[in-house]
């Protein structure tokens, strides 16, 4: 069963916005920002945009249903089924019929007891959170700086947070109803500065963030970019130790122009900056992107090519979705971080390779 949507009208948005966050405004409209009722399931996929819902696992058979950006469902499970021109043939069975995989991101429903204390760090008082449930809405402490942030106000959509997404709290704040609220910047972003209910985020540990073999002096990652393929392997010598599927870059510029070839560049290249998490933007009006919160991202080229934790699509090993990085499932993206030279610790959570005192993990990008 889809579950009824009770987000925040545009009307009850933009008196968030006009009031900006202080507690006594929190008190009035606070309600809204709290955690919608998603489906009871262990396992929920969230629509990233219209998606039909198929009556057999078969893109050309009868349409049953409808449903559109952010709608959570049931994922009960994944099977193979028919969707002509494209590597991924995976649908999801839902209650109500079948959806194919890539129009859903896998998420959770896990709300958190909230802390009420912060850890001291070498950058004040916090911590890092990683969202857990399929999305919450914030509202601004200060006026939109980011791009994306300023569209979404000067339409009055609500500005939303995805699972997975990770960022730091540096304040919590209680209000009259004993709601607890985090507030949210990123280290490395535009400077928003945003308030969301505590529940929706998991605070990182310190040992999660951990280096993964950190004595093993000889490794190397390889990524296969050509598009039937698509994947991801970290070497120990000459043993294989991890392997995924990503999604490289499209082989077209924003104009459309064709490029021959993935937009990530191949070659091997050197790890140069390593992030727990950093907000990512580029390309054009219309075909640009502005995305908060990105975890696990592993620089590896001068101008921004990363590998990196990705929310907004599920379609790795499918086709080329990027705009040149290596995207990546959370979970994949996270072990390929802790393992990867330099090794980059809670605190503070950023590295450039030249301030470490190892040599950083060569990253060798092949098109074959």
């Amino acid at each position: 069963m889809i579950r009824k949507t009770v987000d925040i009208t545009r009307r009850d948005f933009l008196k968030i916005l006009v009031g900006g966050f202080s507690v006594s405004v929190l008190d009035t409209y606070g309600y809204l920002l709290r955690i919608n009722e998603f489906p009871q399931s262990e396992r929920l996929g969230r629509a990233f945009n219209k998606t039909e819902i198929k009556i057999k696992p078969d893109v050309n058979s009868q349409t049953v249903g409808v449903i559109y950006d952010d709608a959570v469902i049931p994922w009960l499970r994944e099977v193979v089924g028919y969707h002509p021109y494209r590597y991924k043939q995976n649908f999801v069975e839902t209650s109500q019929g079948y959806i194919w995989a890539s129009d859903l991101q896998p998420v959770k429903n896990n709300p958190n007891t909230p802390q009420k204390t912060l850890m001291d760090t070498s950058l004040g008082a916090g911590m890092w959170v990683e969202v857990t449930v399929p999305w919450v809405d914030v509202v601004l402490e200060n006026k939109p700086i980011s791009p994306g942030f300023k569209n979404r106000t000067e339409a009055g959509i609500p500005i939303r947070l995805y699972f997975s997404q990770i960022l730091w709290v540096d304040q919590i704040k209680t209000d009259s109803q004993g709601q607890v609220w985090y507030r949210l910047v990123e280290r490395w972003g535009y400077g928003d500065i945003m308030w969301a209910v505590a529940e929706a985020f998991r605070p990182l540990s310190t040992d999660e963030v951990a280096p993964i073999h950190p004595d093993v002096p000889d490794k190397l990652v390889v990524i296969n970019v050509e598009e039937k393929y698509q994947y991801l392997s970290c070497y120990e010598g000459n043993s294989e130790v991890f392997f995924c599927r990503i999604s490289a870059g499209k082989k077209f510029k924003a104009d459309g122009t064709p490029l021959g070839r993935s937009s990530t560049p191949t070659g091997k290249m050197l790890i140069w900056r390593k992030l727990v998490s950093t907000h990512m933007s580029g390309g054009t009006t219309g075909a640009g992107y502005d995305l908060p919160g990105i975890g696990w991202t592993i620089l590896f080229t001068g101008d921004g090519v990363a590998i990196h934790s990705t929310f907004w699509h599920n379609n790795f090993g499918g086709e080329l979705m990027s705009h040149g990085c290596v995207n990546a499932k959370p979970d994949d993206a996270k072990w390929i971080f802790r393992w990867t030279y330099p090794s980059v610790y809670f605190d503070p959570g950023d590295l450039y390779s030249k301030d470490a005192d190892v040599s950083p993990t060569s990253i060798k990008v092949i098109d074959a």
